[in-house]
């Protein structure tokens, strides 16, 4: 089957082009005559979201998560990790075991394991976390966590007591170990990314400042090639100043993420992430004391925005796709190549979602 577009990201290149695809892998790219129009690019995938389209993933069941999916799906995600902030421990581990019940049938985008985002972080730096939740870095209690279900990615504030500890315990286990929500002076964190810590938590957001001789984690994140960097492009959680300093700064280690909440695509009013009570108004999620509490960004809009800013459509793309799956260690996701697996978005001349593919199945069509 030809997807019937006129071109494709292949390779982090765009070539001119129809893409063909049979029996859920790509059987050719590249080919002549090009259908009549639309770019064939990796599907997206995304580290770092709490909830979709009225389900906040904490509380989730099998149904939620088919509805989410369906959701993400219409913006091109074909893979995500259901985000769980700071919580009890009980619901914690409640939310990983309802996600190790998934069978791995639900329609629409790959669920991939879980990212905890908490309880080993900075009650110095909560953000919209609540700090009475934080622990201290118990490498017990990550591998009950880890023992309730499916955890790919930890991110953890490596100041906190034993943190340090705990990332090697963790990258030991063939966790993503991403540091955030963090007070940490420089030294602390080139102790973390040393010891196998590979990424940056929303950068610049609910971490230590930059000073000129206290770079923090963020000044440490950029100046090392070995960490990648996520951040949320909506022009709220930055200034469009930095996010171009990212564009530069970043490179292909930037990782576009959504850290979007259950209210993402449904527009103004109250609603949850996890326990807490967050007010949305004009694209804006905060709590009532007006702390950002995620984001109701979704991922083809992190692209436009992206490509607005002025970075280039394959860089943007690649943001997307390509450089989550290098950060994930995942070589089945963010590639096209002939034969590997078919999960593809289709985009418009407008970098609007046309079609998403999931190992060849449309799960969406415009």
């Amino acid at each position: 089957m030809r997807l019937g577009v006129s071109a494709a990201l292949v390779g982090g290149s765009i070539v001119p082009g129809d893409v063909s695809i049979d029996d859920g892998r790509v059987t050719g790219v590249a080919l002549l005559p090009a259908g009549g129009s639309g770019l064939a690019a990796p599907g997206f995938v995304d580290v770092q979201v709490n909830g979709f389209a009225g389900v906040d993933f904490v509380a989730a069941d099998a149904d939620g998560y088919a509805r989410a999916g369906a959701a993400l799906a219409r913006t091109g995600v074909v893979a995500y990790q259901p985000t769980f902030i700071s919580c009890p421990v009980a619901t914690c581990v409640a939310a990983i075991t309802r996600l190790g019940t998934l069978d791995g049938t639900l329609p629409g985008p790959r669920v991939l394991p879980a990212h905890l985002e908490g309880p080993f972080l900075s009650t110095v730096q909560h953000g919209a976390h609540n700090p009475e939740y934080m622990l201290r870095g118990d490498t017990g209690l990550a591998d009950a966590l880890c023992a309730a279900g499916p955890v790919g990615y930890v991110t953890v504030a490596p100041e906190i007591e034993c943190g340090l500890e705990l990332i090697e315990h963790l990258v030991a286990r063939r966790v993503v170990v991403s540091l955030g929500h963090s007070d940490a002076e420089g030294d602390i964190v080139i102790a973390a990314y040393d010891r196998g810590a590979r990424a940056v938590t929303h950068i610049f957001n609910a971490m230590r400042r930059w000073a000129p001789r206290d770079p923090g984690l963020s000044g440490v994140a950029l100046s090392r090639a070995d960490v990648f960097v996520t951040a949320i492009i909506d022009n709220i959680h930055l200034a469009p100043e930095t996010e171009r300093l990212l564009i530069a700064a970043a490179g292909d280690r930037l990782v576009l993420i959504t850290d979007a909440i259950e209210a993402a695509g449904l527009g103004d009013g109250i609603y949850r992430l996890g326990d807490r009570t967050v007010h949305v108004r004009s694209a804006e999620a905060r709590l009532a004391d007006g702390t950002l509490a995620g984001s109701v960004l979704s991922m083809d809009e992190a692209v436009r925005n992206l490509v607005a800013l002025g970075a280039s459509l394959e860089f943007s793309l690649s943001a997307a796709s390509r450089n989550p799956a290098r950060l994930l260690r995942r070589d089945d996701l963010g590639e096209m190549q002939v034969g590997g697996t078919a999960d593809i978005v289709v985009l418009d001349d407008r970098l609007e979602v046309r079609r998403t593919l999931v190992g060849g199945a449309e799960v969406y069509a415009a």
